[in-house]
């Protein structure tokens, strides 16, 4: 019999954040319904992690612990709104460099919006792949990037789809640690990114 393991460290985390108030964790499965534009059929469960007060333009999942694995996804960002919040900049520093999305981007400017995004902490990030492909039913991009975390010098692997409709965009990305958990959780995320539909 398969049984389904929490590693401790998430769960604590969860439990940190949850009695916080800082953190929801919700399990989600099946067909699931993103922000109302755009849905996806899930081959597993994941938990979709929000933080009151702090809305993202993006739904945030993960499996094994954000800081292990992180699943986004974006329905419907419009030209001239940025893919992520930042808070505001404390006295004597700089604001965080946030990608805005414009509509008729090119598809490596759209690829680059991601490399802007995941390196917006200092990480170092590079785009090491960059294709056409057929997303939300729209022609777009599939990129692959290689970051080396700020914080611990993790080196990360991340893929991601994006297309836009209109002056819209829609994208889905997975980041994971380069060993291990990114060729763990790699198929499943692209069986999700393939079955991504405009609502």
């Amino acid at each position: 019999m398969k049984t389904f393991r929490l590693p401790v460290l998430l769960v604590a985390g969860f439990l940190l954040a949850l009695l916080a108030g800082c953190a929801s964790v919700v399990k989600v499965e099946g067909e699931q319904n993103i922000q109302s534009r755009m849905t996806v059929r899930l081959g597993q469960a994941w938990n979709k992690v929000g933080a009151p007060g702090n809305e993202q333009p993006y739904e945030a999942w993960t499996q094994e612990g954000l800081n292990l694995d992180h699943l986004r996804l974006w329905a419907g960002v419009r030209s001239g709104q940025s893919l992520v919040r930042a808070a505001p900049a404390a006295a004597g520093q700089r604001a965080l460099r946030v990608p805005v999305f414009r509509a008729g981007m090119a598809p490596d400017q759209l690829a680059n919006l991601f490399e802007v995004l995941y390196s917006a902490d200092g990480s170092q990030v590079q785009v090491t792949r960059l294709e056409p492909v057929v997303f939300v039913g729209e022609q777009g991009v599939r990129f692959e990037l290689s970051i080396i975390r700020k914080r611990d010098d993790v080196q990360m692997s991340a893929v991601g789809w994006v297309a836009v409709r209109g002056d819209e965009l829609f994208a889905i990305t997975y980041v994971a640690p380069r060993l291990g958990f990114f060729p763990r959780g790699r198929p499943g995320v692209e069986a999700i990114a393939a079955s991504a539909r405009l609502r």
